[in-house]
């Protein structure tokens, strides 16, 4: 920082060339491209779909509308656009909209120019400073958003018909700069077409003004496709004027699902339990989100947001770390009967497509949750496998098992069943491997006889009674 410019003077000696905003990423993006460096580090299973044309539109100079359902990571990769801007720029000082000294806009900035020349102050500004970002809802007004009169500074004694009077809205002040504009649609008609000339003619005007100011900025925009139909619309000239409209959509496979579910969950607790869970619950939980998207009882046009997953991984591991905490064990496996609290977590996150009753909407996701048992079970194992299980519970036995049951509590009433935990062992090693050595044996093994329970269960070989955590299977 030391070494840069601190006057217009030294600016121009140390060779500067101003750059427009769109120009500038479109460098820093051929930059990162031919290094190979990640455009987006963290957003998972867009490489062959949504980034390609985000690349495009930022190629073309393009401002750009990222529309998707909720969960989809729109907002994200917005604000990662930033990183495409040079790491420092630099402004006259003292300037509320980020005047290029080398050519200033407003009339601060040209006044100061004018009156020191060379010696006019230079600040330098990171990128993050050159980012906005606004959530459209219906209260916002073109005073927010281009500007207004400033009343305080006309008391002060400044005259009506100076450009000093002015207050910049979030739009100037985003000036060489990015400017995002979330839920697009929630913006009133009326100030969506405030936005034209912004758009097109890349200048705003505020109140009676003669004088028109030139911005540099690239615009952003987030909608979710509902939105087109019920809180609201984007105007129809609005988008004609958005250079591109990038699709966004949720993980197109299970696996995909659960690496994204696995990255932004809170799975390193700080506690004293640890707590290791199963593949095939994690994929229970995964598709249990895409059952939800695909079944006619969820409004699908509100989607259903990558957050559940996360939140209901998070909640099995509460779970289990509660379970660890209770009966003081270390080492703790996530099992098919925490899934039971995946209601809490889920509540909100489906928009039901019929009217919502009483308890509906968990029985909803008891189903839900009941279905994805039954796909990950198949997925793995056959219930041909376990025909002489089925034939002991035929003798009247029945088998409870619960959320707060310890590990060796389970283990304990499994080997009441003969054959039952030879079983297990031989699923445990074929679809566990990692986790069925060392410490965490037990509770896998644990966690595996569940599943061969409640897969039974969903085939209809087993009956079962829930009520808080406990089941008892039987036939």
């Amino acid at each position: 920082m030391s070494d840069l410019p601190r006057t217009l003077g030294e600016l121009r000696e140390s060779g500067y060339r101003s750059l427009s905003v769109k120009q500038e990423m479109r460098r820093n993006l051929i930059g990162r491209l031919r290094s190979g460096e990640p455009l987006f580090p963290g957003i998972l299973g867009y490489d062959e779909t949504v980034i390609p044309e985000i690349v495009n539109a930022v190629l073309s100079r393009h401002d750009m509308l990222f529309l998707g359902l909720r969960g989809q990571g729109k907002t994200r990769m917005l604000r990662m656009l930033t990183h495409l801007l040079d790491e420092r720029l630099p402004i006259v000082a003292g300037s509320e909209i980020n005047d290029d000294p080398l050519a200033p806009i407003s009339r601060y900035a040209r006044d100061l120019v004018e009156e020191k020349g060379d010696a006019t102050p230079i600040e330098w500004i990171g990128r993050e400073q050159r980012y906005h970002e606004k959530l459209a809802t219906p209260d916002v007004t073109i005073a927010d958003l281009i500007g207004e009169v400033d009343l305080v500074k006309h008391a002060e004694g400044r005259h009506l018909a100076s450009e000093d009077v002015m207050h910049f809205g979030l739009i100037p002040r985003s000036h060489r700069g990015i400017f995002c504009m979330n839920e697009l649609p929630d913006l009133s008609p009326k100030i969506q077409v405030g936005l034209f000339n912004v758009l097109e003619e890349r200048d705003v005007q505020i109140r009676g003004f003669t004088v028109r100011l030139p911005l540099d900025l690239c615009m952003v925009f987030s909608a979710n496709p509902e939105d087109y139909t019920n809180r609201g619309r984007i105007v129809t000239p609005l988008k004609d004027r958005i250079g591109s409209v990038v699709r966004t959509h949720y993980p197109l496979t299970r696996e995909l699902g659960v690496r994204i579910t696995e990255e932004n969950a809170w799975q390193d607790r700080d506690g004293d339990v640890r707590v290791a869970t199963p593949n095939f619950i994690k994929e229970i939980i995964e598709e249990t989100s895409r059952l939800a998207r695909t079944s006619p009882h969820v409004n699908q046009a509100s989607g259903v947001s990558v957050r559940m997953s996360v939140a209901n991984y998070e909640n099995v591991v509460s779970n289990a770390e509660r379970r660890g905490i209770l009966h003081d064990e270390t080492d703790v496996v996530t099992r098919i009967s925490d899934l039971v609290h995946l209601a809490s977590s889920s509540r909100g996150k489906l928009e039901l497509a019929m009217s919502e009753e009483p308890g509906e909407e968990d029985h909803l996701i008891t189903r839900l949750v009941e279905e994805a048992v039954k796909n990950i079970f198949d997925q793995h194992l056959s219930v041909k496998q376990f025909r002489a299980l089925v034939e002991h519970f035929e003798r009247g036995v029945r088998l409870e098992v619960s959320d707060t049951s310890t590990t060796q509590e389970l283990l304990d009433a499994f080997d009441s069943i003969p054959g039952f935990r030879k079983a297990i062992l031989e699923v445990a090693g074929r679809i566990e491997p990692q986790l069925a050595e060392g410490s965490t044996a037990p509770g896998v093994q644990a966690a595996v006889g569940e599943l061969l329970l409640d897969g039974l269960y969903a085939h209809n070989k087993l009956s079962k009674k829930s009520k808080r955590g406990r089941a008892s299977y039987g036939l």
